[in-house]
């Protein structure tokens, strides 16, 4: 029986268990988005988890919508996130990067005055996350061709980095209404070049992306992280199970170590079906899922692994607390994302610290 401490291999990439850390944006490095020694601490103490996904990680300044998230395309950059990689594989933890470009959602107060860039001029709805005052999303520029492709060669040279750093792999965040997601909804892409229109052209961005990304590092050490509800940052697509199915079925044909959705569990939930048009890509689940929710994933094989997000915030030794169903910290929600404090950020106790204070029988 398939459980949590069951091991597995994706592509390349060989999990000592199926529990995976989500990508989790806590916007703790420096202003030159350079990781941190706390950073490193940060998730040397979540090593346990089968695979750790990096927080979100921009591949250039321009690529940014957040103060303080963390880059790759510096050397600054490259030796912060060597101290991280150093602490997660001496814990014997696996950790890949997450690269990310936030296209629409970003504003000009974060990039020097420029427009942000998307694949077509379409508004996102809403105000500009952790901006205050309050500032209302701008219509984006919609990116030339050669852009497109100036844009592909940072992610790949993100992926060099990545490597000089010391990951173990690479994710592309082509998720939750970012830059590859806009060219791959119908939403947000009203294109009538080879990027645009049919999903074939939708989806060529993300695909020669991936390419690039696969140059790198091998197919077996590269996933994608892709979000098919569009319930994230006024997304939305005329037919997601074909547009996905799609990307999985190319995503197949190149043999990628893993994909991971989040996608909460519905009767419309297309994540089962984007694997069987995948051919069998090591599926990774995510959004909401409860401990018997992840167990029924995994037994009954509709998952191969299973992902949680807040609840690794708050428990630094999650997996050892899924498989003895042990009782879970609560999410203290003060300085979760861009303080510079230890509290709220290293300070979560393990099992074994709780048990240590409780006083003799």
């Amino acid at each position: 029986m398939t459980d949590f401490s069951t091991p597995i291999q994706f592509g390349e990439l060989k999990l000592k268990n199926r529990v995976v850390m989500a990508p989790l944006t806590r916007s703790r490095a420096t202003i030159d988005r350079v990781p941190t020694a706390m950073m490193a601490e940060y998730y040397a103490q979540r090593a346990s988890a089968g695979l750790i996904i990096s927080e979100a990680t921009v591949i250039s300044e321009e690529a940014n919508g957040y103060e303080k998230t963390p880059g790759l395309f510096s050397d600054a950059q490259v030796e912060g996130w060597k101290q991280v990689t150093d602490a997660v594989h001496a814990k014997d933890g696996l950790i890949v990067a997450q690269l990310w470009h936030v296209g629409r959602v970003s504003h000009p107060d974060l990039l020097n005055g420029e427009t942000p860039v998307s694949a077509s001029d379409v508004k996102q709805a809403g105000h500009v996350s952790l901006l205050r005052p309050k500032r209302e999303y701008v219509v984006p520029r919609p990116l030339e061709i050669s852009e497109i492709h100036a844009i592909t060669e940072q992610y790949k040279q993100s992926a060099i980095r990545a490597k000089a750093a010391g990951f173990d792999g690479v994710e592309l965040h082509a998720a939750n209404g970012y830059l590859i997601d806009q060219f791959l909804q119908s939403s947000t892409n009203k294109r009538s070049d080879l990027y645009g229109g049919s999903v074939e052209n939708r989806a060529r961005f993300l695909l020669e992306v991936v390419d690039a990304l696969i140059d790198v590092w091998g197919a077996g050490r590269v996933g994608v992280h892709l979000a098919p509800r569009g319930d994230e940052h006024d997304m939305g697509d005329a037919n997601a199970r074909e547009t996905f199915g799609y990307v999985l079925e190319e995503l197949g044909k190149r043999q990628i170590a893993f994909f991971f959705t989040r996608e909460y569990l519905a009767d419309d939930s297309i994540s089962e079906y984007m694997q069987q048009r995948s051919g069998n890509v090591p599926y990774i689940a995510n959004m909401k899922l409860s401990r018997e929710d992840a167990i029924n994933l995994l037994e009954t094989g509709k998952a191969d692994a299973v992902s949680f997000g807040k609840d690794y915030i708050s428990n630094p030794d999650l997996y050892e607390r899924l498989v003895e169903d042990a009782p879970l910290n609560e999410l203290v929600f003060d300085n979760m994302i861009g303080s510079q404090t230890a509290e709220g950020y290293i300070d979560y106790p393990t099992l074994a610290e709780l048990e240590a204070l409780e006083p003799n029988a």
